[in-house]
């Protein structure tokens, strides 16, 4: 079967506008009808419902102006904003989201492949936020989570050390450590560039828990803590935080 002929830009733009209201200022927008429901199929049920008739008006009070721009931008040219600065990622994430929310399969590829090259050609990697930020705006098989947790997952792999506040959520949040590691068993190794501790010396572990050991104590003996506290399979009982806050993650992180 031939695929849909993708229309020009000409041929949607028709004299119905509908008014978009945006924000908890109401920023409004007047936007061309069937250009907006035919990229979208969540304002096509918005605006052409069962019975027939027609609405002309919808707003939008939990989504903000930024990233509501950035989509009017690229409703109109199918031009997303390469970022310039991390800190312009956070409008793009937002703008992802409204392509997951309102069902436009290109303005989702489109913002997928702009965070790729950002990361790319920073040579950087997604932050811990970030993460956080879409694993709690997204369900599991959302296609950002899958490429943020595949460049998450090369840089842990490849890193001499893992960081001290990725250790912790991973800690915390079982279900981005689970994908991680379904994330690298994709890559399937070949076996023997994988260690198999089963045919080396043991001693190489009993000296590194032991290393581990000695710096346990050696910080505890400087924090002034002792042995009091519960330990819950290796996991301080102390610890009843369900999540950094962004200050200390950047703090970290930098």
């Amino acid at each position: 079967m031939a695929e849909t002929r993708e229309k020009p830009l000409h041929e949607l733009l028709s004299r119905d506008m509908v008014d978009i209201y945006v924000g908890p200022e109401n920023t409004h927008w007047v936007l061309h009808e069937k250009l907006l429901c035919y990229r979208s199929k969540f304002f096509r049920n918005i605006f052409y419902n069962k019975e027939g008739s027609k609405n002309h008006a919808y707003g939008l009070p939990d989504d903000d102006d930024e990233p509501f721009r950035l989509f009017v931008g690229w409703l109109y040219s199918e031009n997303v904003p390469e970022p310039k600065e991390e800190k312009h990622l956070g409008a793009l994430f937002e703008l992802y989201l409204m392509g997951e929310k309102w069902d436009i399969k290109k303005l989702v590829i489109d913002v997928l492949e702009s965070v790729r090259r950002w990361y790319h050609d920073t040579d950087s990697w997604p932050s811990l936020r970030r993460v956080q930020y879409i694993y709690g705006n997204t369900e599991a098989e959302s296609p950002m989570r899958q490429l943020l947790v595949s460049c998450v997952a090369r840089m842990l792999v490849l890193g001499e050390n893992m960081p001290a506040h990725w250790e912790r959520a991973l800690r915390k949040n079982g279900q981005l450590a689970v994908d991680i590691i379904m994330c690298v068993q994709k890559w399937h190794f070949e076996p023997q560039n994988v260690p198999d501790a089963r045919e080396e010396s043991v001693v190489p572990i009993y000296d590194e828990a032991q290393h581990k050991v000695e710096v346990k104590k050696e910080e505890e003996e400087t924090n002034g803590t002792g042995h009091d506290q519960e330990m819950t399979n290796g996991v301080d009982g102390s610890d009843h935080s369900t999540e950094q806050s962004e200050h200390e993650i950047k703090q970290e992180e930098s």
